[in-house]
């Protein structure tokens, strides 16, 4: 739609509203979300105030077409897949698979990192990258250590290779949808789901190439106490009760572990009185044993989200229960019943607390405390670095600097860290919810079907998402609180607010300005130097913007600038989402970044070293691309 009214006005206008846009998204002075809202109402109202009409009357910047973005269907697909990421997390259904690069002992370590990559690599192509980024940043860790490697060698190759993953797929990231969905809104048909995958293929394999052999070189070699910040190096001291009708009854100690308690380490057992110190061989667990264990936090979460019957009693349970329903509004008073694993599963996260010297817990025993009349929650496990622990958990004294472990439900969780006691502190980023391995299957098997209906065309992407998104909380891999927490505002507002921006920069002309001045750069005429040119400049822009917000702005410029020339646009479209997607020269350039700057021990200078070759590699490899592959 072209508007009848000639005036530059407008144009100007709105030029300067993208101005300001990528000034304040680069300074990043104010949160994205509210620098959106604000784009977002300046245009609403100088949309009301100098209306754009269009030959039968209808104002362009009318609010039917700047809000239309909220109800985008790559926009809808984008946070369904959200949620079905946070499912795939929740569930822990791409433990298994990943797990078996750590227990591989046929291959070294560094052959297991590589594995890991390409692993990450291929999900991201289906997968959101970021929770992917988040599962594997703790097994990089371990194989780095048994390999005697900085993590600030492997945790950037990790990142990167998540991003480019994602350029293989129309759903490997955000970017490739939302270009798709801004070309429906000039006119175009919208990408299909495998439509850039050999190019895309090519670009992260030669990527890959550069993360194996070239990048480790130019990262420094920073140790760094990573593992034990991250809280993998933490070993709790927890008790477990061998009770009537446990699957652990008659269990044998074999090679000094318990079949179903592989990553325990068993100090000592209690049986009517007597002391049964390691090793254990030969000992059958009965019924009335005590086991002290030592283990690491995720251990401990592993055993609880498996059998949670080994750490809690159903009466502790149902004492839990009844503490959530104070904090839920249940106008019937009748609380769910269900089966023990399904209530731990469902309503139980772990956190940590530790004792602060002015605490008047101090000298006080576990059992003394009654964490779970105060509080209402379990102490699972007790960490003391002083020395080691043997002694049943009730019984044990606390110490000012003793971190516990406890789960509970996550209402009371949330109001201890609320309250202003000093008698226990809520360690700042130790909230973690239980994972749900029981409903793994499940979840895989939707989020396959999902991507199969999606990719055969059977059901369009935003469809096929939404469904997935709904059969998974419908099945119980997660629950409605989880799946709107998994939504992320900045990218609702953010995408809502750039897509209202492209309509406006069309509207008023703004992007056919300028792609004409673009067209006034020496070669202009050569399809090839163009496209070349548009890449390396969104690829610039997208390592000080948001990737969304590059791909929204620049796709109807890019759209433009094929039509002068005469090239065809879906190439400049697919550009534009190969340029989008290389966030490889800063840490604020993609979310994946941020995540693996702290556990890699990265400044700001890293990331401009190590990721500027790798956008000029992904730029030379584009050329030849769009010259051989195009056509160009």
């Amino acid at each position: 739609m072209i508007s009848i009214i000639n005036t530059d006005f407008h144009m100007w206008f709105v030029l300067a509203i993208t101005a300001l846009a990528v000034y304040f998204f680069a300074r990043e002075k104010y949160p994205l979300e509210v620098t959106s809202v604000a784009i977002l109402t300046a245009l609403l109202l100088f949309g009301q105030i100098f209306p754009v009409p269009d030959a039968n009357g209808r104002n362009l910047l009318d609010a039917y077409y700047l809000l239309a973005g909220f109800a985008n269907p790559a926009l809808l697909a984008v946070l369904a897949l959200l949620v079905m990421g946070q499912a795939i997390i929740r569930t822990d259904s791409l433990r298994p698979m990943i797990n078996i690069f750590v227990k591989a002992k046929f291959l070294p370590p560094w052959a297991s990192i590589v594995a890991i990559l390409l692993f990450v690599l291929m999900s991201s192509a289906f997968l959101n990258n970021t929770p992917l980024v988040i599962l594997a940043i703790p097994i990089m860790q371990a194989i780095g250590i048994s390999a005697g490697v900085s993590p600030s060698k492997i945790m950037m190759p990790l990142s990167f290779a998540a991003i480019l993953g994602g350029m293989m797929t129309l759903v490997g990231s955000s970017t490739n949808l939302l270009v798709s969905s801004a070309m429906v809104a000039q006119g175009y048909e919208a990408l299909g789901f495998f439509d850039f995958l050999i190019p895309g293929m090519i670009l992260a394999g030669v990527g890959l190439i550069y993360l194996v052999t070239i990048l480790p070189l130019l990262m420094p070699n920073r140790q760094s106490l990573t593992q034990e910040l991250s809280g993998n190096a933490k070993e709790f001291v927890a008790e477990l009760d061998v009770t009537e009708g446990s699957v652990l009854i008659g269990m044998e100690c074999v090679n000094g572990r318990f079949l179903l308690l592989p990553e325990l380490n068993i100090r000592l057992i209690q049986r009517q009185g007597h002391l049964i110190l390691p090793p254990f061989e030969g000992y059958l667990l009965e019924k009335g044993d005590i086991l002290i264990a030592a283990a690491t936090r995720d251990a401990l979460a592993d055993v609880l989200s498996k059998y949670p019957g080994f750490l809690l009693s159903e009466e502790e349970v149902r004492a839990i229960d009844e503490k959530e329903q104070e904090h839920q509004d249940d106008p019937d008073g009748i609380a769910k019943t269900v089966d023990l694993e399904d209530t731990v599963a469902e309503t139980r996260i772990l956190a940590e607390l530790m004792i602060p010297p002015a605490s008047r817990f101090v000298d006080m025993t576990i059992d003394q405390v009654d964490f779970l009349r105060q509080f209402g929650t379990i102490v699972l496990g007790i960490q003391r670095r002083a020395r080691v622990v043997r002694r049943r958990l009730g019984r044990i004294r606390l110490e000012p600097g003793d971190v516990l472990l406890v789960a509970g439900a996550q209402g009371e969780i949330n109001a201890m860290r609320q309250d202003n006691t000093t008698d226990v502190i809520v360690l700042s980023g130790s909230k973690k919810e239980l994972p749900l391995p029981k409903k793994a299957p499940i979840a895989g098997l939707i989020f396959l079907a999902t991507v199969i209906l999606a990719s055969t065309g059977v059901l369009s992407i935003a469809v096929a998402a939404i469904t997935g998104a709904v059969a998974l909380i419908a099945t119980g891999c997660l629950n409605i609180r989880q799946a709107t927490r998994a939504i992320d505002r900045k990218i609702l507002l953010l995408v809502g607010a750039m897509l209202a921006l492209g309509v406006a920069l069309q509207a008023t002309g703004g992007a056919q300005f300028i792609a004409e001045l673009l067209l006034k750069v020496p070669f202009a005429d050569q399809p090839l130097f163009m496209v070349s040119l548009l890449f390396i400049l969104v690829a610039f822009c997208t390592n000080i913007l948001s990737n969304n917000a590059c791909a929204i702005l620049f796709t109807p410029i890019a759209m433009n600038m094929a039509v002068n020339i005469g090239a065809d646009p879906i190439i400049f479209a697919i550009a534009v989402i190969f340029a989008a997607n290389c966030s490889f020269a800063s840490p604020i350039g993609y979310q994946t970044n941020l995540l693996v700057m702290g556990p890699g021990h990265y400044r700001f200078r890293d990331f401009m070293k190590a990721g500027i070759p790798l956008v000029l590699i992904i730029w030379v490899t584009y050329i030849a691309i769009a010259k051989f592959y195009y056509g160009l």
